[in-house]
């Protein structure tokens, strides 16, 4: 048995451009982790693969025939992590509703997809977390056999992708498995703010604010509908 055997994480290409798609696959061939099930050119096909295989990861087209990649994603129930392609610039703002892992901008180099992809195996790796919250200057997030220590203080933002989530403190980012209604439960919310599905900020640390988004450590997060009403700062 070779190392191949063993490869980790199985992914699938859904691109109905012929060049585009070998590209993609390979650049997959040359990453032992990863896993090529299928390469498809259109939605109807790799909804019908997802239901098939436990797939892990999705590289996406947006500019799919007959049903668009967004809309695709949008119906399915339990998608894979996704990382999308395209040729245009003004969809990464709609992925903030999708929880999308990363955007490559074709034509893509293969040192932007390494990159990509070393974002997906860094959230698969992340492990399942339990919160104590310790007092109100900070909590405890138990993480496999770590225990770390956040100052609430610290924290400049919270990000949700999915089942994880990516809490930015001034020590650098700290990723674990946990859904971002946990942790809100336990933030005081004269500190901290819910103004998106995917983000929570510490109201200090605000730069910016619009009537659509909040600006913190130089991002532009956006202000969920939902949450508008309630943000009253």
């Amino acid at each position: 048995m070779t190392h191949s055997d063993f490869k980790k994480y199985s992914c699938i290409i859904v691109e109905d451009e012929p060049i585009a798609a070998e590209i993609l696959e390979n650049f997959v061939s040359r990453d032992q982790d990863l896993h090529l099930v299928a390469k498809c050119s259109d939605a109807v096909y790799a909804g019908s693969l997802l239901n098939r295989h436990d797939i892990d990861l999705m590289f996406l087209d947006l500019h799919l025939p007959v049903v668009k990649g967004f809309d695709f994603l949008k119906k399915l129930k339990n998608p894979p992590l996704v990382i999308v392609t395209t040729a245009y610039h003004q969809y990464a703002v709609e992925g903030y509703e999708l929880d999308i892992v990363d955007y490559l901008m074709k034509p893509v180099p293969y040192d932007r997809f390494t990159k990509a992809v070393e974002k997906f195996k860094y959230l698969m790796n992340a492990e399942e977390a339990l919160l104590e919250a310790a007092d109100r200057e900070h909590i405890f997030i138990s993480s496999g056999k770590k225990q770390i220590k956040i100052v609430l203080h610290d924290i400049f933002f919270i990000e949700s992708l999915r089942e994880y989530i990516h809490i930015h403190t001034k020590k650098g980012m700290i990723t674990v498995k946990m859904p971002i209604s946990r942790i809100e439960e336990s933030l005081d919310p004269k500190i901290f703010l819910r103004i998106h599905k995917s983000y929570i900020i510490s109201k200090s640390k605000i730069e910016v604010r619009s009537a659509s988004m909040i600006q913190v450590m130089g991002k532009k997060l956006p202000i969920g509908r939902t949450y508008k009403p309630s943000i009253e700062l």
